[in-house]
């Protein structure tokens, strides 16, 4: 095989390299800057340009971090290599390696929904796709994310009206900065954002990506933030920076709110669906634009995808690995 999983990770012995080490490697291969991708002590990394500031902030300022721009094509030992964007986070790639075994892709994470902070997915032909299938389950379909963002939007401005502070807890990488881009088409006004996200936001913003301005929450600040939306991970849930937004309303943005009970059992107020992975319809629809004879599905819901592939007559199979989500990106 072209690629395979070993215990440092998907392997291409033919390139000399790792995709997505989850240990240490000589040469890595970088999809994009989630923890559970983009992890330390491999000696050099490659990755596509626009995603190299936020690996960056992942991998410290010593990281030997190589930039590759969308679609050069790169030699590693009897293989040819270039990154396509997977429409995922800002940077994020899609993987094709050329060699005796054919063409290969690595898709990382990906979704085909549009989004106004990275470029869009590209369908790369392939004879083997390496596919993700997080939400890979028919009840999961997404609705455009501008009408997700027209949902905050109304909910922020009713708690406005009530004097209310509006707690959003999202993904500090990837889904933070698309709320704030989706919702310049509803308002310019300020939003308060937690220290996770103001860093992040930054990075977003040298790259060109428009968002609403964004303050980060003062921990000195005395008074309320009453009619004010904050930004935050779902990690300062229950905590005691919490405290500061008195009688606030809180609600959680994620792919996860598609299932009924998930906001009750989180403990949020409201639930909005935005996922920055593809939903059901979406991983089909690309498995057949890439042409594609076989198909391997890794973290998520791979038996199921692969059940519905070879009733099809695909060649389908899951690849073990540890990409089973950092709970950060959903």
């Amino acid at each position: 095989m072209l690629v395979s999983a070993t215990d440092t990770g998907l392997a291409c012995k033919a390139g000399g390299f790792h995709i997505d080490p989850w240990r240490p490697a000589e040469t890595a291969l970088v999809t994009h800057a989630h923890a559970d991708h983009a992890r330390p002590g491999s000696q050099v990394y490659y990755a596509a340009a626009p995603g190299v500031g936020l690996l960056r902030k992942r991998l410290g300022a010593d990281a030997d971090i190589r930039p590759v721009e969308w679609g050069e094509r790169l030699a590693f030992g009897d293989t040819t290599v270039s990154f396509h964007p997977a429409g995922h986070v800002l940077g994020s790639a899609q993987i094709r390696i050329e060699g005796e075994e054919g063409v290969w892709v690595v898709s990382g994470d990906y979704k085909r929904d549009a989004d106004p902070t990275c470029a869009p997915f590209e369908v790369v032909p392939c004879d083997t796709f390496i596919t993700e299938a997080t939400f890979a389950l028919p009840i999961y379909r997404w609705k455009p994310g501008r009408e997700t963002a027209a949902e905050i939007h109304d909910w922020w401005q009713g708690n406005a009206a009530s004097g209310r502070p509006s707690v959003l807890f999202c993904y500090a990488l990837g889904k933070a900065q698309r709320v704030l881009a989706e919702l310049t088409a509803f308002t310019d006004r300020c939003v308060y954002v937690h220290g996770a996200v103001d860093a992040l936001v930054g990075v977003y913003r040298e790259a060109g990506v428009a968002m609403l301005p964004t303050e980060r929450v003062d921990l000195r600040r005395k008074g309320d933030y009453a009619g004010e939306l904050i930004v935050a991970p779902p990690g300062a849930a229950g905590s005691t920076w919490m405290r500061r937004f008195r009688q606030a309303s809180t609600g959680f943005c994620s792919g996860w709110m598609r299932i009924r009970g998930q906001r009750r059992r989180r403990g949020y107020d409201r639930g909005f669906v935005l996922s920055d992975h593809a939903d059901w319809p979406s991983l089909l629809r690309t498995i057949k634009e890439t042409g594609a004879s076989r198909v391997l599905a890794t973290h998520g819901h791979t038996d199921a995808l692969v059940r519905l592939l070879r009733e099809r007559g695909v060649d389908a199979a899951a690849l073990e690995t540890l990409y089973e989500g950092s709970g950060d990106d959903q």
